[in-house]
């Protein structure tokens, strides 16, 4: 599967970026989708992930509150509605697809990754 991620930009503290990751080639609904973040200098970590069917969902401890992910099986787009947003979200945004069935944070098991789209958060 193919995946190509949009929505960066540059966004003030305390505003909301929405980020959407379009998936081709594959049948999307087999895929377990995450959203993975990378900032300058650091490790890329997991963001939020979502079932084959968008009935479960999991984050991670830095977002959690303020990013809601949400899928659409029929348009084959997962989308990162990111809220609250702070300087320490600055990172790469990557959309990555598992073809795993249990949700889980760990880049390993993700299988396809998508080119990072760069969200930018001035103080």
């Amino acid at each position: 599967v193919q995946l190509q991620a949009s929505g960066g930009g540059l966004v003030q503290a305390g505003g909301s970026l929405r980020l959407s990751c379009a998936a081709s080639g594959r049948t999307f609904s087999n895929y377990i989708m995450g959203w993975f973040r990378q900032a300058p200098g650091k490790e890329r970590e997991f963001v939020a992930a979502i079932g084959r069917r968008g009935g479960s969902t999991y984050y991670g401890d830095s977002v959690k509150g303020r990013f809601t992910i949400s899928r659409d099986n029929a348009k084959n787009t997962v989308t990162l509605r990111m809220n609250s947003l702070k300087p320490e979200d600055t990172a790469v945004y990557y959309c990555a697809a598992d073809v795993g069935v249990v949700l889980t944070s760990a880049q390993r098991n993700y299988d396809y990754w998508g080119q990072g789209t760069q969200v930018t958060v001035s103080s």
